[in-house]
């Protein structure tokens, strides 16, 4: 009886469901996050009889075929690329990218990371850095003797010194785009790898061909849908009740075959 096969795979699909929703509830509150969404499409089917075939009866072709459905698997686990609300924090080196756009980041492994979490740090040589110690490219080191840094939209930082009115250009950050930023590869603490299906990143200055711009002083916040979460959360649990309830109903119909004298 194929009928437990198939309720099998839908317990999987919801059961994946309710993995990413969970994964999703768990990032409320992490900066700049995304929710994933899982994607499905149905198993290959069982052609008992095809469309188009000719009756044995009068000859005439059937318009309908008799398909009978293995049924279904996961297809992706996608990426919602909603800006978040920003959120005012006051803190000097907080910055939120207002519109599409990813800061690069230095890996250790000597590859380039990309993330949209602006709380970046300063280490003890000076260096901008994000909050888990990856050096923000390109390379800008603040001098030691600096009171004050500013960065305005297109993400240039003047530094403040005690013994100068003017404020000095010390650098300027860039932004990374993507022609479709759902390919990018999560790779954990909030940074993503550029893959084949995101296409090359392209770096420019913020505010032009399409990359958007910095706020100091604020934080983008997680784009999650708490209340749709739950929402998809019921139904996935209800998907998977009534897929185990097809296997009970297998079992019983089975049960039944076997009972017969």
């Amino acid at each position: 009886m194929n009928a437990l096969k198939i309720a099998a795979t839908g317990m999987s699909a919801q059961q994946m469901r309710v993995e990413v929703i969970s994964n999703n509830l768990a990032n409320m509150n992490t900066t700049a996050y995304n929710p994933r969404r899982a994607e499905f499409t149905d198993l290959h089917y069982e052609q008992i009889q095809r469309a188009g075939t000719v009756s044995a009866s009068d000859g005439s072709i059937l318009p309908a075929g008799v398909q009978l459905g293995m049924g279904v698997k996961p297809s992706a686990i996608s990426m919602d690329v909603v800006q978040g609300s920003l959120k005012q924090t006051g803190g000097e080196l907080d910055l939120a990218i207002e519109g599409a756009g990813y800061f690069e980041v230095s890996l250790p492994s000597g590859g380039t990371g990309y993330t949209r979490d602006g709380a970046l740090k300063l280490t003890g040589e000076g260096q901008i850095v994000t909050s888990t110690g990856y050096a923000v490219m390109p390379d800008i080191t603040v001098p030691d003797d600096a009171r004050d840094l500013s960065i305005n939209a297109d993400g240039e930082i003047y530094a403040y010194f005690l013994d100068q009115v003017d404020a000095q250009f010390i650098g300027q950050l860039t932004l990374a785009g993507f022609t479709n930023e759902k390919g990018l590869e999560a790779i954990g603490g909030n940074l993503y790898r550029e893959t084949a299906a995101s296409g090359t990143a392209r770096v420019g200055e913020a505010g032009q061909d399409g990359l958007g711009q910095f706020r100091q002083g604020y934080l983008e916040e997680s784009s999650v849908d708490s209340v749709r979460e739950l929402t998809e959360l019921i139904e996935a649990q209800r998907g998977y009740e009534l897929n185990a309830k097809v296997i009970t109903a297998a079992d019983q119909m089975l049960g039944a075959t076997t009972q017969i004298r």
